[in-house]
C-alpha cells in the first residue's frame, strides 16, 4: 500500500479529472514534480496541491483579463479609403477603450447600417446635385429622427479612371454616352455611383445609353484594375486609387469626405476621441502625405 503522502499517476488523473496522458504531459513539461519508484511514477500530495493552486491563480488572471476586455468597446468604421486605416490606428492609440474594426461598404449602405445600429463611424462622400453640396442632405434623410454629428475628414479629387495617355480622349460627362466606350460602374449606394447618377441627371444623359452602366464592381481598386487590364475604358473614382494602379486620372470634382457619428450618451467619449485624433497635426500630416486637402480636417460641419 502506498504512503498517504504520495499518489500514482492514476490517482492524480482521477483527482484532476483528466486522462493519464494529460498527467504524463504535465510531468514531462515539468509543471507537476514527480519521482520514480522502480518503474512507477509518483507525485507528492503537496506537489499536486501546489500545482492546483497555481492553476487557480492562472484562471483568476484569465478571468480578470476577460473582464478587463469587456470594458473595451469595438467600434465599426465603414468606408474604403486608406485614410480610415490611419484613423483606426490613431483612434486605438489615443484611447485603449476602443477597438476599431473596419467595414468596407459604400457610403449610403454605411448610413443605413448606422441607422440599424450596425456601424459607429460612417465615412461618406455623397454628392447632391440639387444643392451642389456633399453628405448633409443624405445624412439628414437617412438618419431621420436621430441626433448626429458630421466631422470633416478631407477633400479629394474624384473623376474618370482612364488608360495611360487617355486614348479615348475622355474629358467630360457627356463623353460617357459614346457607343465605342466601355464603361465600368460601382455598386448602388457607393459614393462614386451616386456622383455619376447625379451628373447624368444634371447633364440630361440617359443611363441606358451608356455602354457598361450595369456592369458593377465593389471597390475603387476593382475598377482601376479593370481599366489597367483593358477590360474597360473608363470608370469613376478617386485620384489616389488611379496612382496605385498606374493609370491616368481626369479630375472632375473635389469631393468632401466626412465622418458621421450618432450623438448618444454611449458615444460621448467616442466623439471626443475622434475630434482629438482628426484635429491632431500628426494625423493631418499623414493625410496630407496622401495628397489630400486637410485644410478643415476635424471641423464639425453639421450637428442635429
Amino acid at each position: 500500500m502506498l504512503p498517504n503522502d504520495t499518489l500514482t499517476t492514476e490517482e492524480v488523473a482521477r483527482l484532476l479529472k483528466v486522462s493519464k496522458l494529460t498527467v504524463y504531459d504535465l510531468i514531462k513539461k515539468g509543471e507537476l514534480p514527480s519521482y520514480r519508484v522502480g518503474r512507477q511514477i509518483r507525485v507528492e500530495r503537496e506537489a499536486l496541491q501546489a500545482y492546483k493552486n497555481q492553476s487557480n491563480s492562472v484562471q483568476d488572471d484569465f478571468e480578470q483579463n476577460i473582464n478587463k476586455n469587456k470594458k473595451t468597446r469595438s467600434v465599426i468604421i465603414s468606408g474604403q479609403d486608406n485614410c480610415l486605416d490611419i484613423l483606426a490606428k490613431q483612434l486605438e492609440k489615443q484611447s485603449k477603450t476602443f477597438h476599431p474594426l473596419r467595414s468596407y461598404i459604400g457610403s449610403l449602405d454605411g448610413l443605413i447600417a448606422m441607422y440599424q445600429g450596425k456601424a459607429d463611424i460612417v465615412s461618406t462622400h455623397l454628392f447632391d446635385g440639387d444643392t451642389s453640396t456633399y453628405n448633409i442632405p443624405y445624412v439628414r434623410k437617412v438618419l431621420v429622427c436621430k441626433s448626429f454629428l458630421i466631422i470633416h475628414l478631407l477633400k479629394r479629387k474624384a473623376g474618370f479612371f482612364v488608360a495611360k495617355g487617355n486614348p479615348k480622349n475622355i474629358t467630360a460627362w457627356k463623353n460617357l454616352k459614346e457607343p465605342s466606350l466601355q464603361f465600368i460602374n460601382r455598386e448602388a449606394g457607393a459614393g462614386a455611383r451616386i456622383l455619376l447618377d447625379e451628373q447624368l441627371r444634371l447633364n440630361h444623359l440617359d443611363r441606358s445609353k451608356i455602354n457598361g452602366y450595369y456592369n458593377e464592381l465593389t471597390s475603387h481598386m476593382d475598377v482601376v484594375s479593370a481599366i489597367a487590364s483593358g477590360k474597360a475604358d473608363v470608370g469613376i473614382g478617386t485620384s489616389h486609387a488611379a496612382k496605385m494602379a498606374n493609370i491616368d486620372f481626369i479630375p472632375m470634382v473635389e469631393e468632401s469626405y466626412d465622418l458621421v457619428i450618432l450623438k448618444t450618451e454611449e458615444n460621448k467619449t467616442l466623439i471626443q476621441t475622434v475630434l482629438q485624433v482628426t484635429q491632431n497635426n500628426d494625423f493631418k500630416k499623414a493625410l496630407h502625405s496622401l495628397n489630400y486637402n486637410t485644410e478643415n480636417t476635424g471641423k464639425i460641419l453639421y450637428e442635429q
